[in-house]
């Protein structure tokens, strides 16, 4: 049996386990990460559409996104690698948010001036001559494909807020890559095809992991990155009790498909589109990325075991997603054959991520991520750290929350609004848009 003893275990190496291992790093510390897969990236990261946006439902959403914004811009900056190597990139093309009675314009642009976020407010004819070939028809509710009322004429028209510093970022998986060899010029270290078993505990303190071919990694510090197997992780570790928000798996697809002439002769912008229930981004080689808003009116395929899902698109969810968005963009052709990704989310009652420590001392979660927050990743890890930095040293998160001050924008995120206790907000069902 081999032993290890770094000062902190980070469980995952996705995009949000990365991030958290370079942070944890660059303070100093000795970092083991643990993943299952074979490299990387290779979970929920390899099937995001990696969209950076700013559109959140509460402040504390807003800022981080547009904190985060900050340090895909400036990428290189961020991860300071030695040597050159092929990066992931953030393209700047802006984002589109249609409107939608699911989305109070209002409500939205006054959390943007909060945190300082560049806006534009576009009406109808605006939104015609900046997006060519949309039918800016309102047909709210979003409704089956097969249903006859999908095809029945629109209620009015819609404007749109326009956010030009948003985008995407064309390879989530090296971005992940990247932050990893971040950390590992910093001595971090990744074991991956290595399956957690254990979590080891003494009293109510975390004492390390047990893995599959008989390790044990001890360590004062574990975070629980581990995407859709955090639930199963927080299980061996005997912790979940007192959460108030629960996370589930949640198999999502997205497709792509050619984009129609008018996006091939440049990259268009991301839109948004709650009004249909699909949202779409430019992808390389004059491709567009279509994904569902998580509409009411299509069943949600929660799984219990993220190792059964089905990686294959499928026909009825390519149909649907894409015919969606061919009914706003009737260019777009609908293919007979789907083409796409399919993976599985960390998703959280409220699609608001739990970034928190729990019950077990020196156990912590960054959890219910994904859908939303790989925009996040590189920020989710300075919280993270911050966070551990101030329970390691006796402060009380959970009656006075820790509050983060960002260091491109100013602005103060209370880490308590990630709290795993939090209450569960009344009013209109989330989505994946925050």
């Amino acid at each position: 049996m081999t032993v290890t003893h770094p000062d902190a275990v980070v469980v995952g190496a996705g995009v949000i386990g990365t991030a958290v291992a370079l942070e944890l790093a660059r303070t100093g510390r000795q970092v083991v990460a643990v993943d299952k897969a074979g490299a990387v990236g290779h979970g929920s990261t390899s099937a995001s559409s990696a969209i950076i946006r700013f559109n959140f439902s509460t402040f504390d959403g807003v800022a981080t996104a547009w904190e985060a914004q900050h340090l895909w811009t400036s990428w290189p900056d961020h991860l300071r690698l030695a040597g050159r190597r092929p990066l992931a990139a953030f393209h700047r093309t802006g984002a589109v948010l249609l409107d939608s009675p699911a989305v109070v314009p209002s409500e939205v642009t006054a959390l943007f001036d909060r945190a300082g976020v560049p806006y534009e407010r576009w009406d109808t004819p605006t939104l015609r001559r900046s997006l060519p070939g949309i039918d800016p028809g309102r047909y709210w509710p979003p409704k089956p494909v097969d249903d006859d009322a999908f095809f029945a004429g629109p209620a009015g028209e819609l404007g749109a807020l326009f956010t030009p510093d948003a985008g995407y970022v064309d390879d989530p998986q090296l971005a992940a890559q990247n932050l990893a060899d971040a950390a590992s010029e910093l001595g971090a270290r990744f074991l991956l095809h290595h399956t957690v078993v254990a979590v080891d505990r003494h009293a109510d303190r975390v004492t390390g992991i047990g893995l599959a071919d008989g390790t044990r990694i001890t360590a004062a510090v574990v975070v629980n990155a581990a995407g859709p197997w955090s639930g199963g992780l927080n299980r061996l570790a005997g912790v979940g009790g007192d959460f108030t928000i629960g996370v589930c798996p949640l198999r999502e697809e997205v497709h792509q498909v050619a984009a129609p002439a008018g996006h091939a002769a440049g990259p268009g912008p991301v839109v948004a589109d709650l009004d249909l229930g699909t949202y779409l981004r430019p992808a390389p080689g004059g491709h567009l990325l279509v994904g569902g808003t998580e509409p009411d009116c299509d069943p949600h395929e929660w799984i219990d075991d993220p190792d059964e899902a089905d990686p294959r698109p499928t026909a009825h969810r390519f149909r649907t997603q894409v015919t969606r968005a061919a009914r706003r963009f009737p260019a777009i052709g609908v293919p007979g054959r789907p083409l796409g990704v399919a993976g599985v989310y960390d998703v959280a009652d409220d699609w608001t991520p739990i970034y928190d420590r729990t019950a077990l001392d020196g156990y912590y979660v960054a959890m219910g991520t994904s859908g939303n927050q790989f925009k996040n990743a590189p920020l989710v890890g300075r919280f993270l750290t911050a966070l551990i930095d101030s329970v390691e040293a006796g402060h009380d998160h959970d009656g006075d929350p820790v509050r983060y001050r960002c260091e491109h924008t100013g602005n103060v995120v209370d880490l308590g609004a990630f709290s795993r206790r939090r209450p569960l907000r009344a009013g209109p069902a989330r989505t994946v848009m925050g």
